[in-house]
């Protein structure tokens, strides 16, 4: 099988990018909210205070946020395909970000703390 539509003489089926697209996004929404709620209960459990913790919980939030706007980015990006109109996905893009500086910013203090 191509990875590039229509070669391999199969014809283009645009429905499976968005539903591809969509399981994409979902597993990285899904990746944010548990490792950041695994590493928030770790970090809480290990300085006792919780401080250490608040990046973490800044990388569920933003894993939540995606994982409840996937379901409107499908439906966006299914009418942008019919409608042959430029797809939007600025936003989602930006909170992904955030979550992974988030990740990164915590572990980085974690590490700090523990050393």
């Amino acid at each position: 099988m191509s990875a590039v539509p229509g070669e391999g003489g199969q014809e283009d089926r645009p429905g499976l990018y968005v539903v591809r697209t969509l399981l994409a996004w979902m597993r990285t929404a899904m990746a944010l909210a548990a490792g950041g709620l695994a590493a928030a209960g770790a970090a809480a459990r290990h300085s006792g205070d919780g401080a250490g913790a608040l990046p973490f919980v800044i990388t569920a939030l933003c894993g939540a946020i995606l994982l409840v706007r996937s379901g409107v980015r499908y439906w966006r990006a299914e009418r942008a395909l019919q409608e042959g109109a430029p797809q939007d996905v600025h936003v989602d893009v930006i909170i992904a970000w955030l979550g992974t500086l988030g990740l990164a910013a915590g572990t980085a203090v974690f590490v700090i703390i523990t050393v």
